[in-house]
């Protein structure tokens, strides 16, 4: 008789949007959208993730957050990383997902959802 191959536990394979969203909730972030795109005309990714921090030091550790966990899980990096100074909105692109992390007062200012209204939203809860 041959030995039994023993069965290795399956670690559950995460998606890049499964990641990010799964970052975001780490720090708390808030009022957390994703926009699917992809039926859009016009749109440049797949996908808008949006969320909102409290301050600029949660938005900040957010963005660092995903930045981390995409590099540690996936070996990805953005191919652009913006507004980490101010951190009024920062952006991080990760070319079929681009991340939104603003400040409350930026959000409503410029409307992302809005502008981009015939996409279909999914809202998580704020844990």
């Amino acid at each position: 008789m041959g030995l039994k191959e023993a069965k290795q536990p399956v670690k559950e394979e995460l998606s890049l949007g499964d990641v990010i969203i799964d970052a975001i909730q780490d720090i708390k972030g808030k009022n957390l959208v994703k926009m699917d795109l992809r039926e859009l005309d016009g749109a440049s990714t797949d996908y808008f993730i949006v969320c909102e921090g409290d301050s600029t030091t949660q938005i900040k550790a957010i963005a660092n957050n995903i930045h981390k966990r995409i590099k540690e899980e996936l070996g990805l990096s953005p191919m652009s990383r913006e507004g980490i100074d101010s951190a009024n909105w920062v952006l991080l692109d990760y070319f079929d997902i681009v991340v939104h992390i603003f400040y409350p007062e930026t959000r409503r200012y410029y409307e992302l959802e809005e502008l981009w209204g015939d996409a279909k939203f999914t809202e998580y809860d704020n844990l």
